[in-house]
Parts: C-alpha cells; sequence; structure tokens
C-alpha cells in the first residue's frame, strides 16, 4: 500500500467487561485484514478499557467503524474512533525508542498523596507513564483484614536530563518513612536477574550475633563501645572485629547453638526465599558475622552460598580468635564478583542486600543494590532502600506479581 491507500484509526472501548469482547471486536478487523499496529487493555473493578491501533484501507475503514459501533452496542459498551495521520504516528513510533524505566512502591500501604507526589515528579523530569501495574493483591475495605503490604510498579519513557536530582526527589518522599520507592531503567539486565546476595546480622535476622555473644561471655557492654568507636570511625571494621572476638575467648561452643535456634528472623525471609527458589535464583549469604550461624539460616531456608567468618573452636571452647581471611566490606565485593564468575552471569544480573556500611562495596557494584532497614548513612548512598516492609518487600523491586508467583489459594481478592 501507498500513503495515500492506507488509514490509521484508533479505537478506545470502555465499559463493562465481558467474556468474548476482545475476541469479537478483533474478529471484525481479521475480517476485513485490518493490520493492528498496537494494542492495550487494563481491567479494573470488571470495567475495561481497550486501545487498539489499526491500519486499514479507505475503502474498508467506514465498513469495519460501522461493524465495530454496531457491535459494542449491541455489548452495551462504548466505543470512540479517532484518526491519526502518518506524522503523528511517526512521532509515536520514534518515541518507542526513548529509554525505558520502572519505578516501584512498596508500602503498608499507598495513599492517593504518594501516587500524587511520584507522578508529579515523572511529569516534571519530562516523563511519560507507559503503564500502571498493582503487584500486589488487591485491598480488602476491613482494615483488620488489609495485606500487610501493597507494591505499584510504573513503566515510564523519556530521556532523563538528571537522573539523580529525580532520584533524590523520590527520596524526599520515601525519607518521610511511610513508603519505599525504587527507580530503575528498564532493560535485559532487570528482566534477568538470577544471584541476591544478603548480609546476615539487622538483614536476615534483626539481631546482631557478636552481641548475642558477648552477653553470654559477660562481655556485652565491652563489645558494644567497640562497635560504636568502629560506627564513629575511629577504628575500622578488621581491627573492631578483631577486639570484638578477642573478648569472647573461654565461651562454651554449646552457647552457638542455643542462640542459632533463637535467632529472630526478619519480617519476611521465609516467603522471600520460598519464592526466589521457586523462580530460580541463586541466594547467597555474604557477612562479617559468623559462619556456625550462617549455615543455620542456610539450612533452615536453603540458602545456596555461605561466606562469613569462622571462630577457632579448642577443646569446645571458643579461643578469642578466628581462621581465614576476614570477611569485610571489600571481601563482600570480591565474593560478590566471583559469585557471578561461577555462576557464568553478568555482575548487573546481582542484587546485593545490607544494612550496614560494610554493605556498601556489595551493594554498589551490584545491578541491584539495596539498602534494608538501613542506618541513615547506607540509605543515603544506595541507589534503593526499604525500610516500611519485610525483607519479601524485595520480590516487588524485582518486578515480581503475588498472582505470578503464589498459588492461587494464597492471593486473596485476585
Amino acid at each position: 500500500m501507498t500513503n495515500k491507500q492506507i488509514e490509521i484509526i484508533q479505537i478506545n472501548i470502555s465499559g463493562e467487561d465481558k467474556p468474548g469482547l476482545t475476541s469479537s471486536l478483533t474478529g471484525i478487523l481479521a475480517s476485513h485484514d485490518a493490520f493492528i499496529l498496537d494494542i492495550g487493555q487494563s481491567n479494573i473493578h470488571q470495567s475495561l478499557t481497550l486501545g487498539i491501533l489499526f491500519m486499514t484501507t479507505p475503502e474498508r475503514s467506514g465498513q469495519i467503524m460501522k461493524e465495530l459501533l454496531f457491535k459494542a452496542s449491541e455489548m452495551n459498551i462504548a466505543i470512540r474512533f479517532t484518526p491519526i495521520d502518518e506524522e503523528e504516528y511517526s512521532r509515536w513510533v520514534t518515541g518507542q525508542g526513548k529509554n525505558r524505566y520502572i519505578l516501584t512502591l512498596v508500602g503498608r500501604k499507598i495513599t492517593a498523596e504518594h501516587i500524587s507526589q511520584v507522578t508529579r515528579i515523572i511529569s516534571d523530569e519530562g516523563l511519560n507513564i507507559d503503564d500502571i501495574n498493582r503487584l500486589t493483591g488487591r485491598m480488602p475495605l476491613d482494615e483488620d483484614e488489609r495485606a500487610p503490604k501493597t507494591s505499584i510498579e510504573f513503566s515510564v519513557r523519556g530521556t532523563l536530563s538528571d537522573k539523580g536530582h529525580l532520584q533524590n526527589e523520590l527520596m524526599k518522599i520515601a525519607n518521610k518513612g511511610d513508603v519505599d520507592i525504587s527507580f530503575q531503567k528498564d532493560g535485559i539486565f532487570r528482566r534477568s536477574r538470577r544471584l541476591i546476595c544478603f548480609d546476615m546480622d539487622s538483614t536476615l535476622i534483626t539481631t546482631e550475633v557478636i552481641d548475642e555473644l558477648a552477653d553470654r561471655a559477660g562481655v556485652g557492654k565491652e563489645v558494644r563501645d567497640i562497635t560504636e568507636r568502629a560506627m564513629r570511625g575511629e577504628i575500622d571494621f578488621r581491627e573492631s572485629f578483631k577486639e570484638r572476638v578477642a573478648l569472647l575467648k573461654g565461651l562454651d561452643v554449646s552457647v552457638m547453638e542455643d542462640i542459632a535456634i533463637n535467632l529472630p528472623i526478619t519480617e519476611g525471609v521465609d516467603r522471600m526465599m520460598t519464592i526466589l527458589k521457586r523462580v530460580g535464583y541463586k541466594t547467597a549469604i555474604l557477612s562479617g558475622g559468623f559462619t556456625y550461624f550462617g549455615n543455620y539460616l542456610k539450612r533452615r531456608f536453603g540458602f545456596d552460598y555461605v561466606y562469613a567468618n569462622e571462630l577457632e573452636v579448642e577443646d569446645g571452647k571458643l579461643t578469642g580468635r578466628y581462621t581465614g581471611e576476614i570477611v569485610d566490606g571489600a571481601r563482600k565485593a570480591e565474593l560478590l564478583r566471583l559469585l557471578c564468575q561461577f555462576e557464568n552471569i553478568d555482575i548487573q544480573q546481582s542484587v546485593a542486600v545490607g544494612d550496614g556500611a560494610n554493605d556498601l562495596p556489595m551493594l554498589n557494584i551490584a545491578g541491584l543494590g539495596i539498602a534494608f532497614h538501613a542506618k541513615p548513612k547506607v540509605r543515603a548512598t544506595a541507589r534503593q532502600s526499604i525500610s516500611t516492609v519485610g525483607l519479601d518487600g524485595i520480590l516487588y523491586f524485582l518486578g515480581l506479581k503475588d498472582s505470578w508467583v503464589e498459588p492461587r489459594a494464597e492471593v486473596k481478592n485476585e
């Protein structure tokens, strides 16, 4: 067909969703050999919105619209026709080549104010929203039955002049403490992540194991004082680690089993690990804590790898020394790179999750670095953070939808 022999028409349909509606309308287009250039459909509370952009000849367009109009009347739905000129269509096609981004909101509750603020920032940056999806189950009206978390995902498109400014604006909203926001470039690596590495203390568990050990050894105050000195920058992690381990000398190893069994597990770990394994992710613990407790979590939840520090034991008691190389921030980043090589994946396919300053090196080199309930310095530096929900909140940053990964019986009101 030459340019004079084509017409481009957009149809927009709205009304109550009915079985066979899309099939009936596209069947009319098929009977006239129309070519569909684009199609999109959404459904909210049984209310359908359907858009179809099609190309046909001037000789057929009138009959097509007539038949579509009759069918819409028969099905009691509204239909609107809009002619599109070729120049406008060409601009639209060109626009599809612009950068795409995914913005994800996660929180106990997402309000109209959250959405208003986020969409205003998107608009101010000259980005266009292509799609909006709810990743969590629908919210019941009864507050007591409300789902413990909500997530909404925006697919946006455009050219960013200052990504740092946009992320700073989004973080101002997130830092108010009632919603978490992730902003990621949409691309092949985001859609093919394969490895997730976790810090252990204050991430997978809600305590610091060395503090638990120190309390049992009667040196809790001394160990916490050293930790605070390290946090103030008076001593580095390696030096503080050596000093704290030395204070554990003489502690009976039987204490470690009791602590492990009673570790306070972070909200969402069980659900998160079940789903990550179900969809094929490899998981690792990279910890400045201790191997004994990492291996306990590995057995309990099915982690694939554990790298942590090994306490030296003689005659059933801790010697106050360690064996092997200290797992500090630099070592965590190195281990992340090595695991990517071993799994034969690009580092952009990796995810790192942690809360402390010694997690920043791995958070910064991973394809997706997430600060989890992190210290202010870490949260301010990390590109993404979660502070309002449990660890299973990272599933939504990965783009996983509840109805995709959970048995139907577990997804209420879908």
